[in-house]
């Protein structure tokens, strides 16, 4: 008996689709619960797959919500873009029998782990399946040494630092001009927001793509330590006294379902060209 957890957002067109789900899997003896992101509240139940409703911030919030579950996910999309969300409102029932009758394919993605460590000590830790944005408060300027490991990269200005796996290079990362991976790749991308190349800082104007395995070390200049904003998939963090930020690739990992292998190539098209 396979019980599967609803996430969504407040608006009419999500909860439509969650009541119309709700009726076919309820019709073949599937029982089901819903999800309200807007509650902000973890989701404490057991459940064998998640289905988020909304769009790619709906998703998101999903995956955050459900203290980072690994049974499948899949979205429908009811919102804008939606680029997580593969399956459109018309193929409800087509999804609903894949899932029934076993019929699809899973994923692992693994996500970011960013880490910022303040000057006393202490640290605060996020995991972000898209991007971690880096950036001064208040859109000021930022000045910062990136580090690659033990290698010395640059001594960057400008706006900030995105620093992408390869399912968020098609979110930020795409915006700004960084490039699109297939998501099979385990990287880590970083990408500059406007960049400064002068006499006294020398900022790569491209992205730099990198496996996993590395860290990315920011180590901001002493005046910008109180200064910096730390972004998690869209979730803004204010850190104060910060002393450095390591990112790398988590042990943390998400299961994302697919009903069709090919939908990437189809979903890449449709969403940008």
């Amino acid at each position: 008996m396979k019980k599967i957890c609803i996430y969504l957002n407040e608006y009419p067109a999500s909860i439509e689709v969650a009541k119309e789900l709700e009726e076919r899997f309820h019709a073949l003896g599937i029982e089901t619960v819903r999800h309200d992101i807007n509650s902000n509240a973890i989701f404490e139940g057991q459940v064998d797959f998640n289905i988020v409703v909304g769009g790619d911030g709906t998703f998101l919030k999903a995956v955050t919500l459900s203290n980072y579950s690994k049974k499948p996910f899949i979205g429908i999309n009811t919102g804008g873009l939606g680029f997580f969300q593969e399956v459109k409102r018309h193929e409800l029932a087509s999804l609903v029998h894949h899932i029934t009758v076993d019929k699809y394919t899973t994923n692992p993605t693994r996500l970011l782990k960013c880490t910022a460590y303040r000057t006393d000590g202490s640290s605060v830790e996020y995991l972000c399946v898209n991007e971690v944005l880096v950036k001064g408060l208040n859109s000021k300027v930022l000045h910062m040494d990136v580090m690659i490991g033990d290698n010395f990269l640059e001594r960057f200005s400008g706006d900030g630092l995105i620093i992408s796996t390869s399912i968020g290079s098609t979110a930020y990362n795409f915006s700004v001009g960084g490039a699109i991976v297939y998501p099979a790749f385990e990287i880590m991308q970083l990408s500059p927001l406007a960049p400064i190349s002068s006499a006294s800082y020398r900022s790569l104007l491209n992205s730099v793509v990198m496996p996993g395995r590395f860290e990315v070390i920011l180590s901001p200049e002493t005046k910008y330590e109180k200064g910096i904003m730390i972004v998690q998939d869209g979730t803004e963090h204010l850190i104060e006294n910060i002393d450095r930020i390591v990112t790398t690739m988590s042990d943390v990992f998400i299961n994302r379902l697919h009903i069709d292998e090919d939908s990437y190539w189809s979903n890449l098209r449709d969403k940008f060209i």
